[in-house]
């Protein structure tokens, strides 16, 4: 049972692909892998860390109060993350800038204090903040290889292809990022429909 709350964020309740929620640092920060990567565990660190909290709370927050009260908890965590990018991870920090402090109010995070973590058990809690991070991580790891290896050559800064090969400027503009997780989505649709005939 606590196992499928861990897995439920990979694919079935993935918030990329079958949410569709956190568009906009799924399309804004997803120009490379690393980039994509990165925003993916920050954003777990947090989505995990807030779950617990907001859990631990949940009888002690008034229901009246409690959109406030979650937004200062991940506020809190945002803020602990951005810290740590900003003393041990400059460049990362610096490629990230201004989606790292937007993470307090990206709906994924927002809607599993919601509906999961201000209902569940602190364990629980924290098991579906991993699971959904993981998914919303890979999404977005997935989204910035391809566009980046479509758009630079590359994946993770390594070269792929000599000189010869032409990079599609295109996808690592915003254009790019909406083609990708386009083409994506119809694919994993496609899949799902499959599944169920």
């Amino acid at each position: 049972m606590d196992i499928k709350k861990l897995t439920n964020g990979l694919i079935k309740e993935n918030p990329i692909f079958v949410q569709l929620l956190g568009m906009c640092p799924t399309l804004a920060v997803t120009t490379s892998a690393i980039n994509g990567l990165g925003m993916g565990l920050a954003t777990t660190a947090v989505l995990a860390a807030s779950n617990v909290v907001i859990s631990m709370l949940r009888k002690v927050i008034p229901s009246k109060i409690r959109i406030p009260a979650f937004i200062v908890v991940i506020a809190s965590f945002v803020t602990i993350i951005e810290m740590v990018l900003e003393g041990y991870f400059v460049d990362l920090y610096n490629a990230l800038g201004l989606f790292i402090p937007l993470i307090v109010v990206n709906c994924i995070i927002l809607a599993r204090a919601e509906a999961f973590a201000f209902k569940n058990n602190v364990f629980s809690s924290l098991l579906d903040g991993i699971g959904m991070g993981v998914g919303f991580t890979l999404a977005l790891t997935l989204l910035g290889s391809i566009r980046e290896i479509i758009g630079a050559g590359s994946i993770f800064g390594i070269t792929l292809f000599g000189a010869a090969y032409k990079p599609a400027l295109i996808m690592i503009l915003p254009p790019g990022a909406f083609l990708a997780l386009g083409i994506l989505l119809a694919i994993k649709n496609i899949m799902s429909e499959r599944k169920t005939v």
